[in-house]
């Protein structure tokens, strides 16, 4: 199983929301690079980086920090916020993102997303960020009718190469995230599938793994590290 650390960054700063809420944004660390460095002291391996400034904008902010992280460290990243066109894929894909998640620009307009995995092959991420099984796009702020299992059974045979599926009703709330809806989505498709959303102890991440779920492929793991409600050596023992 996958673990990925999480880090969103926010005017250059690596900080949390609570289900999408900018309103409810915590600054916890001033330095994502330093935050980085405190990942790796405990062998990650995976990194999930979100640039929050770009999913609000349309277009990539923080591409900078994220090019020198993935420059410097050599770690596997995938990136998402704000890729809305195949220059921004290019973008991240020439400086060895391993994965690169689009979201809002996917949605909506599905040959988009078709080319992205042509050209781009197994670099494609789709992100699935739900509420009540709906689509939210836009840094989670525009809902729409949506059905998430519907759409991506639509995009299925494009080439995406993971699903990452959050459910924002829990992100950064530590909940606990929603086990049975992530597990009913990884058996309707044959797209691997990270689970999102809501983490807020070991015991969570050991009751995903305990499922042994095929198709799921690994965890995202955020504000539970930040409030210090996992203990990262613990957490790394379980990859």
């Amino acid at each position: 199983m996958k673990i990925f650390p999480a880090i969103d960054i926010k005017n250059g700063k690596c900080v949390r929301l609570t289900k999408g809420d900018f309103n409810q944004l915590k600054i916890y660390n001033e330095d994502p690079i330093q935050q980085i460095e405190d990942f790796l002291k405990y062998g990650f391996k995976n990194i999930h980086i979100i640039d929050l400034d770009g999913a609000l904008s349309g277009k990539l902010i923080n591409f900078e920090i994220i090019k020198k992280i993935i420059l410097k460290y050599k770690i596997k990243v995938q990136v998402g916020g704000g890729i809305r066109n195949l220059d921004s894929v290019k973008q991240l894909a020439d400086i060895g993102t391993e994965k690169i998640i689009l979201g809002t620009a996917a949605i909506n307009d599905k040959l988009f997303l078709k080319n992205a995995c042509n050209q781009f092959s197994h670099k494609i991420a789709l992100a699935i960020d739900v509420r009540n099984k709906k689509i939210a796009l836009s840094g989670w702020k525009n809902q729409t009718e949506i059905d998430a299992l519907e759409f991506i059974k639509l995009v299925e045979d494009y080439g995406v190469s993971r699903l990452i599926y959050t459910d924002i009703n829990r992100d950064g709330t530590n909940l606990g995230a929603n086990i049975q809806e992530s597990l009913l989505v990884a058996k309707k498709t044959k797209i691997p599938l990270i689970v999102s959303g809501g983490i807020s102890s070991i015991d969570d991440i050991k009751n995903i793994i305990r499922h042994k779920e095929k198709n799921i492929e690994g965890i995202i793991v955020g504000k539970a590290i930040y409030e210090k409600k996992i203990d990262l050596e613990e957490l790394k023992g379980l990859e």
